[in-house]
């Protein structure tokens, strides 16, 4: 039976199949001998011990095709980066650092404001727009007033997604809304292992619907960037790339230099300055990090 891992905690692994249910696992011996260690996320086949207490072995674990550094999870499809369009403000450069951090790793991001009724909409379409000018997806919803939900459902269907962000944003009510059951399930999961609220750190996957997971990731109020070198930081603002041809410089970094294409672009509002400005917020601090 093929299945999912949606959590793991001291040695059980508990893999969801659709349609049949989650079942808890071990994982076979052989594994430990080649130093591969099953993660939530994993694609797995599994041999069925006891249907009726759901209980199984781990007998394969299919390829990955990425990996999340923190927190460590595989074969995510999509991050779904959630603020609160108002109250608390939405801190911009706390989301281009998600949006960096994630390119880095290689996952697709949309980006989801919550609380959409405590916005004009004059004040929706200038965030959306500082964002969409450079590719990204942007949602608005309300989990209150459950405005939006299905124009997100619709984002998630099919796909393995990590939902993050700050907190006091609203993610756990959104999971909840979209899977009324992820509590319950979490509940039944602590008690079957006795482990308690301490289950709590560990990285858990929600099955909204068939071949749909989403996983809640702890709230940040700070975000460290991963070993990025200040050189490379541009290659993370994709909507440089068509204004650096005419920088005077190959090697511009697009702070100090004459002849900026990018900052040109800025001046004209072909970059949003909200964005240049957390690029040179993000390129001093990378450039005044100690190397050891």
């Amino acid at each position: 039976m093929k299945g999912k891992i949606v959590k793991g905690i001291a040695g059980f692994y508990y893999v969801h199949a659709d349609g049949s249910g989650t079942y808890e696992c071990k994982a076979k011996g052989l594994f430990r001998r080649q130093n591969i260690k099953p993660l939530t996320g994993d694609n797995v086949e599994i041999a069925v011990i006891d249907e009726a207490e759901k209980t199984g072995n781990i007998e394969e674990i299919f390829p990955r095709k990425n990996e999340l550094i923190r927190p460590l999870v595989v074969n995510i499809d999509m991050a779904l980066v959630i603020f609160a369009a108002a109250s608390p403000q939405p801190n911009l450069n706390l989301l281009d650092r998600f949006l960096v951090l994630m390119q880095y790793q290689q996952i697709p991001v949309t980006i989801c404001f919550n609380k959409m009724e405590l916005l004009e909409e004059t004040e929706r379409q200038r965030i959306a727009g500082i964002y969409a000018q450079c590719g990204y997806p942007v949602l608005f919803i309300s989990v209150q007033r459950q405005e939006g939900i299905e124009e997100l459902k619709a984002v998630l269907r099919g796909k393995t997604t990590a939902a993050c962000g700050p907190s006091g944003v609203g993610k756990s009510s959104l999971v909840n809304l979209l899977q009324p059951e992820a509590s319950m399930e979490t509940g039944e999961i602590s008690r079957k292992i006795q482990r308690g609220k301490q289950t709590t750190r560990h990285t858990q996957l929600i099955h909204i619907e068939e071949n749909t997971y989403l996983m809640d990731t702890p709230g940040f109020s700070s975000l460290y960037l991963p070993e990025i070198e200040k050189e490379d930081l541009q290659q993370y603002y994709q909507e440089f790339a068509s204004y650096e041809p005419a920088c005077r410089f190959q090697a511009c970094s697009h702070i100090s230099e004459p002849d900026c294409g990018v900052k040109h672009a800025v001046g004209e509002g072909g970059i949003h300055l909200v964005r240049y400005d957390n690029y040179k917020q993000l390129y001093e601090e990378l450039k005044g990090r100690k190397k050891y």
